[in-house]
């Protein structure tokens, strides 16, 4: 039998035709009425739980993970809007998927490592390949989760994924694990068996400033820059209007930190740190992983030109790695600050086309615009922004 994988899309308004729209196509391209594994990923305009009830209805009970993004990448088809969900359905004699979910991120970060941790080892074994994650890009901590998740788990398991987004609503996100729909949450899936992956990892961002130091902090809360409040030592570089428009300005520019010694020369200068929130109290700014005082950071942004050429480097090494070998299916995790905010429309599309026919008309494609992406450099699972993390499964 091997692997038979289909993907369906629907932008239909009604939550119920959508999903089941979307579920069906799935099915018919992957020749199966019952799937081993169903991902969803859709945007925030649905009704969620009648949206996950219709596919889980189409698709016979099927263990199903995913989340919802600004938007959904499918073969020839990118869709930033408030309707749009797209379901990839996967039958296959070779890999075994198992899906997870915890709740509560509030109750920190480090705690839900330690309890997804748990509640994955279970199904781990020898042949166990990599890890899903889909986490509410809200309230997450990535540094504070991974230190607790690996040393609770006790072994190094590739993770691969994006966080939840809301459409630039910042209010809430949504993590699927079979029938249920959480905020605040993580949904997991581990996939195992016999098969391989590669994966390419890109940001195109450039630095617009010279180093700049964190002097005071707490947590993944950057309260002080050069001795003067967060804020103070940024608004230089931003527009008039930063402060009643701070999504526009966060995407246009970020923080680049410098690459950590042990994955320098298998990634850029700079790791990307999108700035997802501020505090006018007290001049802070907040991202989505650990900011130790005496930290150098630049102000970065992003290229246009380097984000394209980022995306044929990404392709190069994964058919490079495979060999000549075929995808079962890719998945891509697209940061929302690579999308419409920054290419037209026709040019976005024709640039993941281009990535897409790379590695052949015919293989099956789901992904979404995520607030943040997750994918290993070298044998460090890492966190990402601003950046396009592409996994082949073969």
């Amino acid at each position: 039998m091997g692997t038979t994988v289909g993907v369906g899309f629907s932008d239909h308004r009604n939550p119920a035709v959508a999903g089941k729209e979307a579920a069906l196509a799935a099915l018919e391209g992957a020749g199966v009425s019952k799937p081993d594994f169903v991902f969803v990923f859709a945007t925030v305009g649905y009704n969620q739980p009648l949206l996950i009830r219709s596919i889980r209805e189409a698709t016979r009970g099927a263990p199903l993970g995913g989340c919802s993004g600004e938007g959904i990448i499918t073969r020839q088809t990118v869709v930033e809007t408030n309707f749009g969900v797209s379901v990839m359905a996967i039958s296959s004699d070779e890999l075994r998927f198992r899906n997870v979910v915890v709740t509560e991120l509030e109750r920190g970060a480090d705690l839900a490592g330690e309890r997804l941790a748990a509640a994955l080892s279970p199904f781990l074994d020898r042949d166990s390949l990599a890890g899903f994650l889909f986490a509410d890009g809200l309230v997450f901590n990535f540094d504070s989760f991974l230190e607790a998740f690996e040393k609770s788990l006790g072994r190094f398991l590739p993770l691969f994924g994006g966080l939840a987004a809301d459409n630039w609503a910042s209010r809430k996100t949504y993590q699927y694990h079979d029938d249920q729909v959480v905020s605040g949450g993580i949904s997991c899936v581990l996939m195992s068996g016999r098969g391989d992956f590669a994966w390419g990892i890109n940001h195109g961002c450039v630095p617009v400033g010279t180093k700049r130091t964190i002097t005071r902090s707490r947590g993944n809360i950057i309260q002080e820059i050069d001795g003067v409040p967060a804020l103070e030592a940024l608004k230089d570089y931003f527009e008039d209007d930063w402060k009643s428009q701070w999504n526009k300005t966060s995407l246009n520019l970020c923080l680049g930190f410098r690459t950590p010694e042990a994955i320098k020369g298998k990634y850029e200068e700079h790791i990307i740190r999108y700035m997802m929130g501020k505090d006018d109290r007290d001049g802070s700014v907040t991202i989505q992983s650990e900011a130790p005082a005496g930290t150098d950071i630049w102000i970065v942004r992003r290229d246009k030109e380097l984000i394209r050429d980022g995306l044929q480097e990404i392709s190069r090494r994964i058919l490079e790695k495979m060999d000549g070998r075929k995808a079962k299916f890719i998945l891509q995790f697209e940061c929302v600050g690579r999308g419409k905010v920054v290419f037209r429309e026709q040019e976005k599309i024709e640039m993941i086309k281009s990535l897409q026919d790379d590695f052949g008309r015919d293989v099956p494609w789901l992904g979404f615009y995520s607030y943040g992406e997750i994918g290993p450099i070298r044998q460090l699972n890492s966190f990402h922004n601003f950046t396009s993390v592409i996994i082949a499964v073969y």
